[in-house]
């Protein structure tokens, strides 16, 4: 297997040489994109660095974190790569790690592979409790929107990729900024990809965030709702019509019947002053509970529906049968 390293760079300057350093012999190229960083960092790796395997790529524009990784995902499909490694340049992700990323993806187990720092406890004992809590929230609705409910901390960009499900995916719609992690997410699980977790730990470094969370929730629960809906609608409409869909839609009816029914019924008797009867509370309240009870099972066989075959495995050439040799 051809295993690269993409490395966005902006404005890592202080650190991205010693992450290139650390990176070991089983890498075959390192794509270093300067994703219009104004430090020059593509420059700077040029004029500084001695390893050969490093390539430095140019975005004309800055394009935020996913533009810069899927200029490195076209570049190793184009040069024939297997696996693609994301690593930041700012020293936060331990480029030893790089083999427990790729191991599940040698052997067939995943198609895509990402980190989790809160696998184990001792893990997020460094991390910032506001950002514990933030990452937990959202990893919850990450699950809901993007099916994987095996996966854990949505965000983490130390990521491993085949590159053949990769040039499956429409690299150009992806997301380019702060949601791309959840945005390939969403991707993978239209193609039915296994994606795996790989345990590690937070570090955090001198590099100051750029992301403020009050400009930016409002548009990320829009783009979780859109991605939900997306993805109901094409696994349980368009691609299948199964027990799950079933579930969902008489959840919703009942729900939406007993609830305006049960409304209507309240405005009557607090214009009438009459209090309804047991039969009328009844009629309300019974198509709500089984609603309800019908969404839980929905949800509980969304998830159940998780994919288990890697995808890599029916994209790979089949060898031709060489003709038997008669005797």
């Amino acid at each position: 297997m051809r295993i690269a390293v993409a490395i966005p760079c902006y404005k890592v300057t202080q650190h991205v040489l010693d992450v290139i350093a650390a990176i070991g012999p089983e890498v075959e190229a390192i794509y270093a994109v300067d994703d219009a960083c104004p430090d020059a960092s593509g420059r700077f790796i040029e004029e500084r660095n001695r390893d050969p395997r490093v390539r430095v790529l140019y975005n004309p524009e800055n394009r935020g974190v996913g533009g810069a990784v899927i200029t490195a995902y076209k570049a190793a499909i184009a040069h024939g790569m297997d696996i693609v490694v994301k690593i930041d340049g700012d020293g936060q992700m331990d480029p030893a790690l790089l083999q427990k990323f790729v191991r599940p993806l040698l052997r067939k187990e995943a198609d895509y592979t990402k980190g989790n720092r809160f696998f184990r406890p001792e893990s997020v004992q460094g991390m910032p409790p506001v950002r514990l809590f933030g990452n937990a929230v959202l990893s919850f609705i990450t699950k809901l929107s993007c099916g994987y409910w095996n996966v854990m901390d949505p965000t983490n960009g130390y990521t491993a990729a085949r590159t053949c499900v990769l040039a499956e995916l429409p690299l150009d719609k992806l997301e380019q900024r702060y949601f791309f992690e959840t945005d390939m997410l969403f991707r993978l699980n239209t193609l039915r990809a296994v994606v795996k977790d790989i345990p590690m730990d937070s570090v955090y470094a001198d590099e100051e965030s750029n992301l403020k969370i009050g400009k930016v929730l409002p548009e990320f629960l829009r783009k979780h709702a859109s991605r939900l809906w997306r993805r109901y609608v094409y696994s349980y409409l368009v691609r299948d019509f199964n027990v799950g869909t079933l579930y969902s839609i008489c959840g919703t009816l009942l729900l939406i019947a007993g609830g305006a029914f049960g409304v209507l019924q309240w405005f009557d008797s607090a214009r009438s002053h009459n209090p309804a009867t047991s039969g009328t509370v009844m009629l309300a309240a019974l198509p709500v509970l089984i609603g309800i009870q019908c969404l839980i099972a929905f949800l509980h066989y969304d998830v159940g529906n998780l994919p288990t075959e890697p995808l890599s495995k029916s994209l790979e050439p089949v060898p031709p049968k060489l003709p038997k040799q008669s005797d």
